[in-house]
């Protein structure tokens, strides 16, 4: 039973477009396998958040550089789910290094499309961790179709679209901020 699930995670990837470099539509814009992680999500009107945070944590050039990275991205309505005057608080820039944190607990080194997620999940027994940049881990298991992230509280984020492939890296898009 459990071979006929896990078999069943590995063939939703691949039918979910895992091989595939083909711009991706995210937040009303493509996202361009030749193009790097900030070119990209500069464009999506979901992100405006994410970029300016990023923008504020001095981030910007590392995630122009050669990577690659895997970048588990929060859309507005994630960081809007945040207790009110978080975001705020956070963008002011005498708590760059808290934004700093959160941000780099988005991300891992490497590139790991969904089969690679999918594959460690399976080699775990139905849960993965990955060491983020940040210094952290983070959780990966399914919750029926969908891959889920359980960050170092407890919390958990959907990823909503999967292997937005870029010059440096891949970008899953997440509906909740992961915190450390």
């Amino acid at each position: 039973m459990k071979k006929i699930i896990l078999t069943s995670i590995s063939l939703f990837f691949v039918a979910a477009g895992a091989f595939s470099q083909k711009p991706v539509e995210v937040g009303g814009a493509p996202m361009y396998p030749t193009k790097n992680i900030i070119e990209n999500a500069v464009n999506s009107k979901d992100h405006t958040t994410l970029v300016a945070a990023v923008k504020a944590a001095g981030l910007v050039e590392t995630l122009q550089g050669s990577g690659p990275f895997t970048v588990f991205a929060p859309t507005n309505a994630a960081f809007d789910k945040l207790p009110a005057g978080t975001v705020e608080t956070l963008l002011k820039p005498e708590n760059k290094g808290s934004l700093s944190a959160v941000l780099t607990y988005h991300v891992l080194a490497g590139r790991f499309s969904s089969i690679d997620v999918a594959n460690a999940i399976k080699a775990g027994k139905g849960k993965a961790e990955f060491k983020t940049v940040q210094g952290g881990v983070l959780t990966a298991m399914m919750n029926g179709k969908d891959v889920v992230l359980k960050d170092s509280k407890g919390n958990t984020s959907k990823i909503t679209i999967m292997d937005v492939y870029q010059s440096n890296g891949v970008i899953h898009v997440i509906d909740t901020v992961v915190m450390p």
